[in-house]
């Protein structure tokens, strides 16, 4: 007997987990005032990137004397930019628990042959924070983005730690409480928590850092697009608007789109509400349900925003085939798209819980996962 659908879907099925969905009231009209044809270097481009600085900077509660700079090449530009500019000073620590987390470990002891001490751990789970010494550079994602496993605060980090903090937090901007004091160097993209446009990055720097560039010359040459000094001083126009390269001001206008609409969402209070919401819903779900789980292995470390389970049945022949005829069905019924598991992690499901997802929508397509599962279930039981 076929299972019944669900009588109410989703107003928007979009949960990818990058780029991610636009916020509620998004209308392309609304980036008219964008400086299309102008030059970035014109003041009216200036401006925009100014104010695209600052915005992040008044939204998130950076420091104001930390240095934020928009970069290209989305996140991953901001890390490697990073990795590149900062390490080879001192020992290195690398931490990793997902597919992203593992690309820099092979960055930096592969590409720039630097002895790391590397700790991993498996997906769902996270390395022994207490371990990590701090006398070291300390590189490690916030947020595990294939994984759903993020670290549960910043109490791990040292106050007067000697070496520099590291951070990728791409999908944890916005939606997480960073502790800016813990964190030298933080990098993410627009197009994760406040659904930006592809392609830009974002890097924060605080003062260490800003030593650390400025008295400090790695040993293998920089490529321009890398470079933040010039001469043992910091660039300073790259954190006042005069990026490295040419920028979409089509994307800047829809990141400034993004950071009024998150103002009048509280600011980042209201964002972390709406994505602990939001994957609360998920939580509860799945708490009902025996057939699934959270792959996070301790509730304490289960992400808000990249919400990543497994299925546990025990009917399940092929979990990888059954995960992606489930993630197929909703898809095909335009309930949930591009949910399937990242390529790497394990196989299962992510579901992107970010502000600017609608909490009735994930309520909405909760019964269709339910009823995906059960009608995947029947056609396994029916070719058998």
């Amino acid at each position: 007997m076929a299972t019944q659908q669900p009588a109410t879907r989703p107003a928007n099925p979009r949960f990818s987990s990058g780029p991610c969905a636009k916020p509620p009231t998004f209308d392309v009209a609304k980036l008219a005032d964008a400086a299309l044809g102008r030059s970035h270097r014109a003041a009216i481009g200036k401006d925009k990137l100014k104010a695209a600085i600052e915005g992040t900077r008044e939204v998130l509660g950076i420091p104001a004397d930390y240095k934020i700079g928009i970069v290209p090449a989305s996140d991953t530009g901001a890390v490697e930019m990073a990795l590149w500019s900062l390490l080879g000073e001192r020992k290195v620590e690398m931490l990793a628990w997902e597919s992203f987390g593992s690309g820099w470990v092979t960055d930096v002891v592969k590409q720039l042959k630097i002895d790391a001490e590397v700790k991993t751990a498996d997906y769902g789970q996270l390395v022994d924070l207490a371990s990590v010494d701090f006398t070291n550079d300390v590189v490690f994602t916030w947020n595990g983005t294939t994984s759903g496993v993020r670290v549960p605060n910043g109490d791990w980090i040292a106050d007067n730690r000697e070496g520099l903090t590291i951070c990728d937090a791409t999908s944890a901007a916005f939606a997480m409480d960073l502790p800016w004091g813990k964190l030298d160097v933080t990098t993410f993209s627009w197009q994760k928590v406040l659904g930006g446009e592809a392609a830009h990055g974002v890097i924060v720097l605080s003062p260490t850092a800003v030593a650390r560039l400025e008295s400090y010359t790695p040993v293998w040459p920089l490529p321009k697009i890398f470079r933040l000094t010039k001469g043992g001083k910091l660039i300073e126009g790259i954190f006042t608007g005069a990026t490295i390269n040419t920028p979409s001001m089509l994307a800047v206008e829809d990141y400034l789109f993004a950071l009024n609409w998150a103002r009048d969402e509280g600011g980042l209070k209201g964002l972390i509400a709406r994505a602990d919401s939001n994957a609360q819903a998920v939580f509860d779900f799945c708490d009902a349900n025996d057939w699934i789980t959270n792959l996070a292995e301790d509730d304490a470390t289960r992400s808000n925003t990249s919400v990543c389970l497994k299925f546990t049945d025990d009917r399940i022949q092929d979990g990888a085939a059954f995960a992606k005829a489930v993630a197929k069905r909703l898809e095909t019924e335009n309930i949930a798209l591009d949910i399937g598991a990242y390529r790497d992690a394990p196989a299962g499901l992510r579901i992107w819980c970010g502000g600017t997802v609608e909490t009735p929508d994930i309520n909405a397509m909760l019964p269709w996962l339910a009823w995906a599962f059960e009608a995947e279930i029947e056609a396994q039981m029916a070719e058998a």
